[in-house]
């Protein structure tokens, strides 16, 4: 098992790593300005961030466009009768829209999806966003008893977010946040 998952692809791995070694510290130093760091070495200055920040870093902030989103966006659960009127639904995207910046927008679009920048969103936008399986499966909120949780959960495979029937949206924004910067920083909710 070893031989098949590491020896296997030893140089091949130890041939990319020294190409990725070469030009990370450069990128992460005009990134974060963090030119104090200039001596670190470059596996060093890659440990100050996790998967979903180099994602980030290399892929940049994606272009949202958020009409498009809430255009194609799919309504599970109580959310499904009313759709986007629902109460909890506006809350939802108005923090989206006037509070969370490009940065939140781009960890939430990560939290729920998996990934982010470039590989977000596809050329033909919303409409075609694709699960874990490449299969189409579009942008979903689904409603959960905030008794079930407080914190909205992803479902990743399946573009989902299992958004609580919150009853106020100062709620909704404190937990929507909490989440997307726990997923961030590797701290699981659960």
């Amino acid at each position: 098992m070893r031989y098949r998952l590491l020896d296997r692809v030893k140089e091949q791995v130890k041939a990319l790593l020294l190409g990725f070694y070469d030009v990370i510290p450069e990128v992460l130093l005009e990134l974060t300005s963090l030119r104090s760091l200039l001596a670190a070495s470059s596996q060093a200055l890659l440990s100050l961030f996790d998967f979903q920040e180099l994602e980030l870093l290399l892929c940049g902030l994606p272009e949202i466009d958020i009409q498009d989103w809430k255009r194609h966006t799919e309504y599970t659960g109580d959310y499904e009768r009313k759709g986007a009127s629902h109460k909890v639904v506006k809350w939802f995207w108005e923090v989206v829209v006037d509070d969370f910046d490009e940065e939140h927008k781009a960890r939430l679009l990560q939290f729920v999806t998996g990934t982010s920048g470039a590989l977000a969103v596809p050329a033909q936008g919303f409409r075609a966003l694709q699960g874990n399986d490449n299969n189409i499966r579009r942008f979903t909120i689904n409603s959960i008893p905030e008794t079930v949780s407080v914190f909205p959960k992803a479902h990743t495979c399946f573009n989902r977010i299992d958004l609580p029937l919150y009853d106020s949206k100062k709620k909704l924004r404190k937990f929507l946040t909490m989440a997307i910067q726990m997923e961030a920083t590797g701290f699981d909710i659960d």
